[in-house]
């Protein structure tokens, strides 16, 4: 495309040169996303058909939502496209920490423990232990974190009527260990081996990056973990958090291995459309607990009205598969624009991903806030909003997001945030098309005043 199109926008003729040259770097690359493209979106299509998916039961259900025939549809297609033996696909399910911690606390009891091996999990999955770890050069290889006392109170005390706990996994006897990735960012197999133990009931794997500097785990990853706690615990269970990953590659986490694997309908397989929900896929025994956590003992999976979103919900997963590899495209174009601007960029626009992140690090707060702010004028929705940082629940640090999308809050669209801390880097994910991340980025470098006229 031309520059005018850009210029329209404000964008500096500097600038929308820049953007040329990352283009001319980045254009063979995108054959490789294509292919990949084409896999998952015939994938898709073949298990959308092969679950019979139809008009009838696109309409939904209400009140309890018993035999509603489109959710046993779209839940038969998840576990399909997904390699798994069943699905939980809920429009209950607010968020993938949401979905997570269905999970875990399904599979864990009293007693029991998590291991995580691929060092600290999300922000907002730490709140979920009852923990948030250290990070840095201090950090030790393995973290081991200990359950409270029972009876123990948030002070040491007796229970009161009246609690400040927030029914965490910590307080509810389940004690946490973390294994941290090799320095080159791969899983520490040894490490792992020896760090399982026969109380280990769930290993957690964490295939995005979440608000860290480190690589995305990829499929030969995932693989590797999943053989390696098989020949030492062949009773644990395998958990994946898929959030940012679905679509990204031709394999998925059962595929490779794993027992269950969550995400979000507003991220990767939402395709952009769903209003809300979440999703569980795994071996049928495993989700049918998750499905009794979400709703409760015995009726499980049997209850769920779907309220008339199946018609979003299946249309948006068909579309997955496409609307990801725009993504991957605008995060690849990040990867070399915002280098060629002198900002360092991980991962490299060469290298293979994992997940549809992109990370830039801005060194500073004020560059941090006006990347964000300028993403957010990009925006087809509440492109007028100036994002500031603020103390977002669940985070250690303020945060600033800038996110101006059709659905709250859906990372699937293009947003940028990350949270005030050294290096300030920015997280770029989402953008249902190509161009409006490519505009996005040529504003941020605009605004932050980096390239010469």
């Amino acid at each position: 495309m031309s520059q005018t199109g850009y210029r329209r926008f404000g964008v500096s003729p500097a600038v929308c040169t820049l953007a040329e040259e990352a283009m001319a770097q980045v254009r063979p690359v995108f054959a490789g996303i294509e292919s990949r493209k084409e896999d998952n979106q015939l994938r898709v299509l073949a298990a959308l058909r092969d679950a019979r998916l139809s008009e009838a039961g696109l309409g939904g259900t209400t009140g309890y939502g018993y035999g509603d025939l489109g959710r046993d549809q779209v839940e038969a297609a998840f576990a399909s496209a997904f390699g798994a033996e069943s699905a939980l696909v809920r429009i209950q399910i607010s968020t993938g920490t949401q979905a997570l911690a269905l999970c875990l606390f399904a599979l864990l009891r009293p007693g029991d423990e998590l291991l995580a091996v691929c060092g600290p999990p999300y922000d907002t999955l730490q709140t979920v232990i009852g923990f948030q770890t250290k990070t840095g050069p201090d950090a030790k290889r393995v973290v081991q974190l200990e359950t409270r006392q029972s009876g123990a109170g948030v002070d040491g005390g007796s229970r009161s009527r009246f609690r400040a706990d927030s029914g965490t996994l910590r307080e509810f006897g389940v004690n946490y260990r973390e294994v941290a990735l090799s320095e080159d960012g791969s899983p520490d197999l040894a490490a792992i081996r020896q760090a399982l133990t026969p109380a280990t009931r769930v290993v957690f794997i964490q295939k995005s990056r979440g608000y860290s500097m480190r690589r995305s785990l990829q499929a030969e990853d995932i693989h590797a973990i999943c053989r390696t706690v098989r020949a030492v615990n062949g009773q644990a269970v395998i958990l994946v958090d898929n959030c940012y990953g679905e679509f990204v590659e031709t394999e998925e986490p059962c595929m490779l291995g794993a027992d269950l694997c969550a995400g979000s309908l507003i991220k990767n397989p939402g395709g952009g459309l769903c209003p809300s929900g979440g999703y569980v896929v795994g071996k049928t025994e495993l989700v049918e607990q998750v499905a009794c956590r979400l709703n409760a003992p015995g009726l499980g999976s049997h209850v769920g009205p779907t309220l008339g979103f199946t018609r979003l919900i299946a249309q948006g997963f068909y579309l997955a598969p496409h609307v990801v590899a725009e993504s991957i495209k605008g995060a690849v174009f990040a990867a070399s624009f915002l280098r060629l601007a002198g900002f360092a960029t991980f991962p490299d626009y060469r290298a293979g991903r994992g997940d549809i992140v992109q990370s830039v690090e801005l060194g500073s707060a004020e560059r941090l806030v006006a990347f964000c702010q300028a993403v957010q004028t990009a925006a087809p929705v509440d492109s007028f909003v100036q994002p500031e940082p603020w103390p977002m629940p669940g985070y250690a640090d303020p945060v600033i997001m800038a996110a101006g999308a059709f659905v709250q809050g859906a990372s699937i669209e293009l947003s940028a945030d990350g949270p005030l801390r050294p290096p300030y880097p920015a997280f770029m994910q989402g953008g249902l098309c190509f161009e409006n991340i490519r505009l996005a980025c040529m504003l941020a470098v605009d605004k932050i005043g980096v390239v010469e006229a």
